[in-house]
C-alpha cells in the first residue's frame, strides 16, 4: 500500500503540467491500483529469490551470458543521458522475468516493491525545491517558504529515477533467474578473490537463516501473547533481538568449526552446471544490448 501511495504522488508530481489532468489522474490511479493489488497475494518471504531462481524457466540459460549481459545493460542505463533507456530496461526486465522466466506478477512486484519505494522517496526529495516564492508549475506554501515543482526538477528527477529503476530491474532479474551458486561460479571464473566470494556466500546465506530464525521467535512470542499491548510488544521485541544476537554468534561458531573440520583453506566449492550459449540466447542478448545502446546515444533529456 505504501508503494502504491508513493507511486501515485510521485507520478502526479512528475507529470503535473505536462499532460492533461484527467489523463494524469487516470495514469496515477492505474499505477497505484496495480501496485496495491499485485502485492495483496502474500506468502512467506524467506528465500523467495532463491525459490524463484530455482523454478525460473531462465535458470538453464548460461549464467555467464546472463551476468555479463545484465551488467552491461546496467552500465548503459546508468550512463545514459535520457530516461528512455531506463524505462526500456524496466519494461524489458518485466517482460523477461514474467513472460520468459515464468515468474508470477505478484512475486515480481514483491521483489521490486522495497527498492522502488526507496527510489520514489528519493525521487520526491529531488522533485521539490525550496524557494522564496512560487516559481514552478506546482507550489505549496509551508511554514513561511514555498515547495515548488518546476520543469527543471521534473526533467532531472525523471532522468535520475529512470537510471536507478533500470539498474535495479536488471539486478532483480539476475537474482530471480540465476541461483546463487551459478553467480558465484561466474565470479570465480572472472578471477574474483576467494575470500570475497566466500564472504559473499556466507553473508547471503546467513541473512536468510537469521530471518527465518527471527520469524520463528516472533511466532513463538505471538503465540504466548507477547504482542498483546504496546509495552509487552516492546519487551518481547527486545528479548527477541537479544536472543537473535546470541544465536547468531552460536551459528557463526558452529559454522566455522564445521568448515575447519573439513580442512577449509579459503574457497567454498560448488558443483557447477555450465549450460551452452545457444544461438537464440546469444541473439536476444545482442538485441537487448543494441537497443539499449541506441537509446542511450539519443540526445540528453531536457
Amino acid at each position: 500500500m505504501i508503494t502504491a501511495l508513493l507511486t501515485f504522488v510521485f507520478v502526479w508530481g512528475l507529470f503535473y503540467g505536462q499532460i492533461p489532468q484527467p489523463f494524469l489522474l487516470l495514469l496515477c490511479a492505474g499505477l497505484g491500483i496495480f501496485f496495491a493489488f499485485a502485492r495483496r497475494h502474500n506468502h512467506s518471504q524467506f528465500l523467495s529469490n532463491d525459490v524463484l531462481a530455482q523454478i525460473s524457466r531462465l535458470k538453464k540459460v548460461n549464467p555467464s551470458l546472463k551476468f555479463w549481459t545484465l551488467l552491461a545493460l546496467m552500465v548503459i542505463g546508468v550512463a545514459s543521458g535520457n530516461p528512455y533507456t531506463g524505462l526500456f530496461l524496466t519494461l524489458a526486465m518485466f517482460v523477461l522475468a514474467v513472460f520468459a522466466g515464468g515468474a508470477d506478477i505478484h512475486h515480481y512486484v514483491q521483489v521490486m516493491a522495497l527498492p522502488v519505494s526507496f527510489l520514489l522517496i528519493g525521487g520526491l526529495a529531488l522533485l521539490f525545491e525550496v524557494s522564496s516564492g512560487p516559481v514552478g508549475v506546482l507550489n505549496f506554501y509551508i511554514f513561511g517558504f514555498w515547495l515548488s515543482v518546476s520543469g527543471n526538477t521534473q526533467s532531472q528527477t525523471a532522468l535520475v529515477v529512470s537510471r536507478a529503476l533500470g539498474a535495479v530491474s536488471c539486478l532483480c532479474v539476475l537474482s530471480i533467474t540465476t541461483p546463487m551458486p551459478d553467480i558465484i561460479g561466474v565470479l570465480r571464473r572472472a578471477r574474483c578473490p576467494d575470500i570475497i566470494i566466500d564472504l559473499m556466500y556466507l553473508i547471503y546465506r546467513y541473512i536468510f537463516i537469521l530471518l527465518s530464525l527471527h520469524h520463528d521467535m516472533r511466532d513463538a512470542a505471538r503465540s504466548r501473547l507477547g504482542y498483546r499491548d504496546y509495552r509487552t510488544s516492546l519487551r518481547a521485541t527486545g528479548k527477541i533481538f537479544a536472543n537473535l544476537l546470541a544465536r547468531s554468534y552460536q551459528f557463526a561458531g558452529r559454522n566455522f568449526d564445521a568448515m575447519e573440520s573439513r580442512c577449509y583453506d579459503a574457497g567454498i566449492s560448488f558443483m557447477e552446471h555450465r549450460e551452452k550459449i545457444t544461438l537464440v540466447h546469444g541473439s536476444f542478448s545482442a538485441i537487448l544490448l543494441s537497443v539499449s545502446l541506441c537509446l542511450g546515444l539519443l540526445p540528453p533529456y531536457s
